[in-house]
């Protein structure tokens, strides 16, 4: 997230007015605030060149009242425990939301892994597991890729972790096929957005074959959705990365552009459409604009230019708070990052449940699972919208507290 702030914020004013709706008593909703555990460790490693180099890790572990703990870790030099604990709280909304039997949990490195070779990665990487191996398993916290991590890091955090315990792929997710990860992992945060926006488009009654799209972000969520809305008829009319963004009112050709990305990981260079700014890019005119690279790209001085007419969350709190109450008053609807995004969680637990059964699954399999799971959750989330007269993130977290509330109530305490 480019402001740690954003969807910290969000998120923060979500839950507030959620429990406020849902007449959840405050000593129950204080209890699902709270974080479970937090774990601060230092992690030290050694340089290629012999020095060795002291950083800090976090694990922060929400909620487990509907399973173990679940949450990527990312490498990013803004990462501090006050981000982690919020973005852990979003993942026991985001699993409840999508009726996954998981908690939420997040961790990370305060690193710029880009001035760090790939040999110091994995000295770190593996330090850094070793570190929080007294609050992690299969079934107590399954750590998963994120900002700057990837299947490889997860790959030396499941060899870390089974050196000392054993075989135990399940204890990480998002990890290569070869080291049993599933089949769509890698497509399936993009298919849940595409998804998303299908479902949004089919209640208001947009035909889809007939309808613009704008991306902002072009990595794997953005060219992703790009190539299944594609499929799916939409005509994508601009898309960006950080190099600038490209605009085509006659629709880019998404193949070409996803080959192109794919290979040279940047839009830059692919022959297409006219360039623009990133700025530009967000206030062409479109049907579904889909911000999908960084938290806070969508705000107060820059809402009012919006000229879509829905927003769907694909990143992390592209949509700061003052930028939602505008587009709720332009009645620009705004799917939230907590539904939209939700698919590469999702996917992860499948990677769980075949890990824990020993047995893969045909990549038509996941893909039918993912569809069932996001289209219910939508069509929950939707049903509360209406009824409740809401904005979707409001009742997002309406659906998520209240399933987790009614299974904190029946543990007992």
């Amino acid at each position: 997230m480019s402001k740690k702030t954003s969807s910290v914020n969000a998120a923060t004013g979500a839950y507030q007015r959620a429990v406020e709706l849902l007449g959840l008593k405050p000593n129950i909703a204080r209890a699902l605030e709270m974080p479970d555990r937090e774990l601060t460790v230092e992690v030290p490693f050694r340089r290629d060149n012999g020095e060795v180099m002291s950083l800090l890790g976090f694990r922060v572990q929400h909620n487990n009242t509907r399973g173990p703990f679940k949450g990527g870790i990312r490498y990013h030099h803004h990462v501090d425990l006050a981000e982690v604990r919020a973005l852990a709280s979003l993942m026991t909304w985001k699993t409840a939301l999508l009726d996954i039997p998981y908690g939420g949990g997040k961790g990370g490195i305060a690193i710029d892994p880009s001035k760090f070779s790939v040999h110091e990665l994995e000295r770190l990487s593996r330090k850094f597991f070793r570190a929080i191996d007294p609050v992690i398993g299969p079934n107590i916290d399954i750590p998963a890729p994120d900002v700057n991590t990837n299947a490889q890091v997860m790959g030396w955090f499941m060899d870390e972790y089974s050196q000392a315990h054993g075989y135990t792929p399940a204890i990480v997710t998002g990890k290569p096929l070869e080291l049993g990860g599933s089949e769509g992992r890698e497509h399936a945060t993009g298919k849940g957005t595409a998804i998303t926006v299908r479902e949004t488009a089919n209640k208001n009654d947009v035909a889809l074959d007939k309808s613009t799209v704008v991306i902002q972000g072009f990595g794997n969520v953005g060219s992703f959705t790009a190539k299944f809305l594609d499929e799916y008829g939409c005509k994508i009319v601009g898309v960006s990365d950080v190099t600038g963004g490209i605009h085509e009112p006659d629709g880019l050709e998404i193949s070409s552009l996803f080959d192109h990305n794919y290979k040279n990981r940047t839009i830059d260079g692919c022959g297409q459409g006219k360039n623009i700014t990133n700025d530009e890019l967000l206030t062409l005119e479109c049907d579904f604009l889909i911000p999908a690279a960084l938290g806070g790209a969508i705000n107060k001085e820059n809402a009012d230019a919006l000229n879509c007419r829905f927003v769907i969350e694909a990143a992390n709190g592209p949509v700061t708070p003052k930028a939602a109450e505008t587009l709720w008053e332009k009645s620009v609807p705004v799917i939230p990052d907590i539904l939209t995004n939700a698919g590469g969680v999702t996917v992860s637990y499948f990677e769980w449940v075949q890990n824990l059964q020993q047995f893969k699954w045909e990549l038509e399999d996941v893909d039918t699972k993912l569809e069932t799971k996001m289209v219910k959750a939508f069509q929950e989330v939707y049903n509360i919208k209406v009824e409740k007269k809401v904005p979707m993130r409001i009742a997002s977290f309406m659906v998520a507290i209240d399933r987790v509330a009614r299974s904190f109530q029946l543990r007992g305490v």
